[in-house]
């Protein structure tokens, strides 16, 4: 079966969840990175489908009840995100979304002809829905979540992937992994962390945020980590060979005061602004490695060394010596 084409068996399933309505062919969303992401009217509506890949297992990324639950879970609350209209329990699972319409624009990093200002508005409204997600009550949502990943746990997780990738790819980060490991900081109070949130993953209409969308890897954490992945798209010079100057954008210090909203500042903070810039060179780190061992071919791969090792440098320049 063509890679990203719906089985006649998913769009069966999917005429199937919408009786006696209209239901047009399921079409490839352009965008998606994660399991199968489709299109569909219904009707007058458009909806998203959402897919596990083919002979692919429902886990992690492509757990799709998981992806539904978070986003039935966050329907009503004071983070916006699309509503879900239909889900599949059977395998390989399924779930039907509203399309919401609006557009996912990374500032530093995507092709674009954005308003400088509509930007930084939406960079500062977007700091402003990361502080309401972590303000949730976890307790009152329906999760059904493993334990919190605490400070350690991210570290471990990164670490791996990062200690996988070979030495020449990431200079210094042998170093900054031991130093990372002998300051974690204390944990704070979980909260519902999203996992991946930056203004690519968060629709806009205007500079109002219409819906946060891309939860595949969404956990119950500690807000740092989100906060500090967050703040690290704030800056093209974090990633030299692949971002672009853009002016206006708000600095760090700027978003950060966005999202406290005049409360006290988060303890530990740049230990996880650290982390998060190890776990940036980790991945690429790892797309790089496979590339080259020819798992996958993408010669674009071949720009990522100079941002792994910048990551790798203003990491340690954060832990200071």
């Amino acid at each position: 079966m063509t890679a990203g084409v719906a089985s006649p068996d998913l769009a069966d399933r999917v005429v199937s969840a919408f009786p006696g309505q209209r239901v047009g062919p399921l079409e490839t969303l352009a965008g998606g990175h994660s399991g199968l992401t489709y299109v569909v009217t219904v009707g007058e509506r458009k909806y998203v489908v959402k897919a596990v890949p083919h002979a692919e297992r429902p886990v992690g990324r492509n757990d799709m009840l998981r992806q539904a639950r978070v986003l039935q879970a966050l329907a009503g609350t004071a983070v916006p995100v699309p509503q879900i209209v239909a889900v599949d329990e059977r395998q390989p699972a399924w779930f039907a979304m509203e399309f919401v319409s609006g557009e996912a624009v990374e500032p530093v990093l995507d092709e674009h002809d954005l308003d400088p200002a509509l930007a930084r508005a939406r960079m500062v409204e977007a700091a402003r829905v990361l502080r309401r997600l972590h303000d949730l009550d976890i307790a009152s949502l329906t999760l059904d979540a493993p334990p919190p990943r605490d400070a350690t746990a991210e570290l471990e997780q990164w670490s791996r992937t990062m200690r996988a990738v070979p030495a020449e790819l990431r200079p210094g980060g042998e170093d900054l992994l031991h130093r990372l490991a002998q300051a974690v900081p204390d944990d704070l109070p979980p909260v519902l962390v999203h996992g991946d949130f930056r203004l690519g993953n968060v629709l806009c209409r205007a500079h109002e945020a219409a819906a946060v969308v891309d939860w595949e890897i969404w956990s119950i954490g500690d807000p740092r980590t989100d906060l500090g992945w967050f703040l690290l798209f704030a800056d093209h010079r974090n990633f030299p060979a692949l971002g672009r100057e853009f002016p206006g954008l708000p600095a760090e210090a700027e978003l950060l005061d966005a999202y406290l909203a005049g409360a006290v500042p988060l303890p530990g903070l740049d230990w996880f602004r650290a982390l998060t810039r190890m776990k940036m060179a980790a991945i690429m780190g790892h797309n790089l490695r496979r590339h080259r061992e020819g798992r996958i071919h993408d010669p674009d791969q071949e720009r990522l060394p100079p941002t792994i090792a910048a990551m790798i440098r203003t990491a340690n320049d954060i832990l200071g010596t």
